[in-house]
């Protein structure tokens, strides 16, 4: 399965990202996948993220075989953001040092100044 993102036009407070889905053998077929420009707010997405969250959704509800319109939802988002701060979450992790100690000063040394 091909999908070819075309652009997207704006509807009011909905954008509309447009599709071409290319079967072997078959013509291609165009797509819109709408989303509520708020969601992307709500869940602090970037707008810049809504052609490939949208193509995701178009993905999936082909291969899924679902009929009739494809919106890109508020529990898709969730699911979205929830994935993204696991992998970061994930990220963090790996990055943390381990646990800080204090150099070690030979004996006798004075704190302050390190003289003797």
């Amino acid at each position: 399965m091909e999908l070819r993102y075309l652009g997207f036009d704006q509807a009011k407070n909905k954008r509309l990202y447009n599709f071409d889905h290319n079967a072997k053998g078959q013509p291609s077929t165009r797509f819109v996948v709408s989303v509520d420009i708020a969601l992307f707010l709500k869940h602090h997405v970037g707008i810049q993220e809504g052609p490939t969250l949208c193509a995701q959704k178009l993905a999936a509800d082909l291969e899924a075989d679902r009929q009739g319109d494809h919106e890109l939802s508020n529990e898709d988002l969730l699911v979205y953001v929830s994935g993204r701060a696991a992998k970061e979450a994930q990220r963090a992790a790996l990055r943390r040092p381990g646990p800080h100690r204090r150099p070690v000063r030979p004996s006798g040394m004075d704190k302050r100044d390190g003289q003797v």
